[in-house]
């Protein structure tokens, strides 16, 4: 997964103004844009796309995006970058101090736009690796799998214009198996995992569980590509997209 693959939300109340930000995104290479022009309607979208990074207005014509900012954060820490014509500085430094990641100043020239996002996604979402061999931001926080990208926090996966939320069984197993990324994790080890000491006789309902997650996390479900099984043993989260595996 790239940065330019990454969902973006852009919430302001000038149309025009958020119609030429998404298309001056489109015309650098991002191709998944949302618009929302009130704080109702970002909160909203907020929930539903699940975006990697936020492009917030501060004067909204329902509330302000300190408010906003606020609420957001409560749901989850992707980058937030403030778009305002106000030019106090204290509302720069109040912006900053509440969290947020960048702080942009209208009218603005749309490569200071460009180079703030990218350096904003860069810092969150990449490794010196671009994305690096696990998958993960510096935060732990992101699992990349070919297209779909798995929030931990979130409990959310998510693909193209599409998002859906993990089981919390799913989400136990799918962190035990990031955990020994590359490496075969038994049955009794997943099986622990999810249900603890109890968890004798619990192998088939393994396996529904495993079949549901790779329904989320693979672009072909019946012919995996990233969870693995490890017949007889167990199952085993591919480590990179280099040569093609198959199950063992």
């Amino acid at each position: 997964m790239k940065i330019y693959d990454c969902r973006i939300l852009i919430v302001d109340d000038n149309r025009e103004l958020a119609y030429m930000i998404r298309d001056t995104l489109y015309r650098n290479g991002y191709e998944n844009i949302i618009c929302a022009h009130t704080c109702a309607q970002g909160l909203l979208k907020f929930r539903q796309e699940s975006p990697r990074l936020v492009i917030l207005d501060i004067m909204l014509p329902d509330g302000d995006g300190f408010s906003l900012f606020r609420q957001m954060r409560e749901i989850s820490e992707v980058p937030i970058l403030f778009l305002s014509a106000k030019d106090e500085d204290n509302d720069r430094l109040f912006g900053l101090g509440l969290g947020a990641d960048d702080y942009i100043t209208k009218p603005f020239l749309s490569q200071e736009l460009i180079l703030r996002v990218g350096a904003v996604l860069k810092r969150t979402y990449q490794t010196k690796t671009a994305f690096s061999d696990s998958g993960f931001s510096p935060e732990g926080d992101i699992l990349v799998l070919g297209s779909h990208c798995i929030s931990f926090s979130d409990a959310t996966v998510t693909w193209g214009s599409q998002v859906c939320s993990l089981t919390a069984k799913e989400l136990k197993l799918l962190k035990k198996l990031n955990q020994n990324r590359g490496k075969i994790v038994t049955f009794d080890a997943l099986c622990m995992s999810v249900w603890g000491d109890s968890y004798y006789g619990y192998e088939n309902t393994l396996m529904v569980h495993i079949r549901h997650l790779r329904e989320k996390i693979e672009d072909d479900p019946s012919s995996p590509k990233w969870l693995l099984t490890a017949r007889g043993l167990g199952y085993r989260l591919k480590k990179e997209d280099t040569a093609d595996e198959k199950s063992v």
